[in-house]
């Protein structure tokens, strides 16, 4: 079923090419592995995606598809990916990376007081920003790689039992 959604999302890629406000960048939409449903290509995708999902900027998008063109992984997997941080999930992802950061710089939690007020930004935000951003790089690193591996484990896990099945094997 996920492989057909993404197989569409393909079929839409000369839709793409053929947008007037995109036929500047149609070149880089004829890559065929931009669009592929390879093991490498979607996995690999998957785990870009992950990383992408800890950086704190709103930005996710525009860093998403320029690591895809670079990389030549999937589109719409590395997009896909990157909505995993949303409005609802982003205070946990974000609480968890600055967890991460306090503890590997060995900081003493302290009150965390919240205040709508530009001094706030200014003067609240300080002591807390190395934290955050330490926590983001490696929860970032740590949620792509464990990602990337266990879907490509996952992936040849289903192909092996498909085999199996076909050739009417079964794992002793």
């Amino acid at each position: 079923m996920l492989r057909d959604i993404i197989r569409q999302l393909g079929r839409r890629a000369q839709t793409l090419r053929d947008a007037w406000y995109l036929r500047p960048f149609a070149h880089v939409f004829v890559d065929p592995r931009l669009w592929s449903l390879q093991r490498r290509s979607i996995t690999g995708a998957f785990g870009v995606g992950l990383s992408i999902c800890f950086v704190p900027l709103p930005v996710h998008i525009p860093v998403a598809f320029m690591l895809a063109m670079l990389l030549r992984l999937n589109v719409p997997t590395l997009i896909g990916t990157v909505f995993i941080v949303n409005p609802v999930t982003v205070v946990p992802i974000y609480y968890l990376a600055y967890l991460t950061g306090r503890t590997l710089l060995g900081e003493t939690p302290g009150q965390f007081r919240f205040e709508l007020s530009w001094d706030w930004l200014q003067n609240g935000l300080g002591p807390m920003w190395q934290a955050f951003l330490l926590g983001c790089v490696v929860c970032g690193a740590v949620a792509g790689f464990v990602g990337w591996i266990a879907l490509d484990r996952i992936w040849r896990w289903r192909v092996q039992q498909k085999y199996r099945r076909r050739s009417g094997r079964t794992k002793p």
